[in-house]
């Protein structure tokens, strides 16, 4: 089912989500508010979804932001999601793949990139929805960690940043494919769900053909002992707090 909701409470913004198929996260929120920005910043977001983090973004540039979303569906969702809120000269929404960016758009042209990718490898023992839409854009059917490096490495201007959330258990292999496409891990954020928990979601930082040396930022604890949001999240809810 079709629904429009509150962007939390960023500038009294709408979202368009479907119920059926999945609503924006809390790793794109914590993700926009990872994102360093300059005003002249150019702007590409990957798997942009119904385009959440272009949203929460755009009034940090002057540029407009681009979201690309290979899910026609999806596609779809993040347009209205633009129209909504009056934002078509900020926000371009592209419905193609990822692979197919570098085709489109000059080497050496962006400054940042950003990425909600599917979590999940497919193999044998990956539990796979019946939902189409949800199986491609929880699991890499459709795009993997090298596809998304290997177009960010072409796109990205010298020096320019790619900012990602992901599983934490796959940081290591995230790590090495960055580097073998000439992107340097710089910035690392641990999220915890409990502060006596494990961590389970990681924010990286990685710039293209960037020096040596990284940074592990303070952590982010998401939930109170008794369930509730962190002071922190409810910051970050609240109208955006850079991370």
């Amino acid at each position: 089912m079709e629904v429009v909701n509150d962007l939390l409470n960023y500038n009294k913004l709408k979202i368009v989500q479907n119920t059926d198929w999945f609503k924006f996260s809390l790793d794109s929120v914590l993700l926009a508010n990872f994102v360093h920005t300059r005003p002249n910043d150019k702007i590409m977001d990957f798997c942009t979804g119904n385009a959440p983090i272009p949203l929460f973004l755009q009034h940090k540039v002057k540029n407009k932001i681009l979201g690309v979303e290979y899910q026609k569906e999806i596609y779809e969702l993040a347009i209205k999601s633009v129209c909504i809120n009056n934002l078509e000269d900020k926000i371009e929404i592209i419905n193609d793949d990822v692979k197919n960016i570098s085709n489109i758009y000059e080497t050496d042209s962006f400054d940042i990139i950003t990425c909600n990718p599917p979590y999940f490898k497919v193999n044998d023992n990956a539990k796979i929805n019946d939902n189409d839409i949800k199986s491609v854009a929880r699991h890499e059917i459709k795009l993997n960690l090298n596809d998304i490096f290997s177009c960010a490495k072409k796109i990205l201007k010298n020096g320019g940043s790619i900012y990602m959330v992901h599983r934490t258990e796959r940081l290591l292999e995230i790590l090495n494919i960055m580097q073998k496409n000439n992107i340097m891990p710089k910035r690392i954020c641990f999220i915890y769900p409990f502060e006596d928990a494990d961590s389970n979601m990681v924010l990286i930082e990685g710039r293209k053909n960037g020096n040596l040396g990284m940074k592990i930022t303070k952590p982010i604890i998401v939930h109170e002992k008794s369930g509730e949001y962190t002071k922190l999240i409810n910051d970050i809810f609240d109208g955006g707090l850079e991370i």
